[in-house]
């Protein structure tokens, strides 16, 4: 131990052996989440009203580190975008979700290859059927 032994040795021993148990400590470790669910992406589709125009409707839906669900709905036709989805359930093939600030309640399943979601869509009293489809 002839490092011991002189002083300037030690104290680089020391700095170097501080600063790496400094790094180490406060190194991010990337955070390992939930699996994603088959239900996070983009869905587009089209609520056919009858005698008024149809509506596009686009449903952002994303998963948390945690695994929570949390989205959005874009009407594009009427240019409304990042309505937030105030509620979200998603039990394979089961999706539920609603928006309070547009009076919305969806629930749908999803078919066997993960690509689209065939479903009720009800707003405002009015039921309407709506099948989007994943765009991304």
């Amino acid at each position: 131990m002839i490092f011991l032994k002189n002083p300037r040795a030690w104290s680089f021993a020391l700095y170097l052996g501080l600063s790496l148990a400094g790094e180490m400590s406060i190194t991010p470790i990337p955070a390992r989440g939930a699996d994603p669910q088959p239900i996070t992406g983009v869905w587009e589709g089209t609520l056919d009203p009858g005698a008024q125009p149809k509506k596009r409707i686009v449903v952002h839906i994303s998963a948390a580190l945690d695994g929570s669900l949390n989205g959005t709905i874009d009407y594009p036709d009427q240019d409304i975008s990042g309505t937030p989805i105030t509620a979200i359930t998603y039990k394979e093939p089961t999706l539920h979700f609603e928006s309070s600030p547009s009076q919305t309640v969806y629930d749908g399943a999803m078919n066997k290859d993960n690509s689209e979601i065939t479903g009720t869509f009800k707003q405002a009293g009015a039921s309407l059927s709506l099948i989007p489809k994943r765009t991304s």
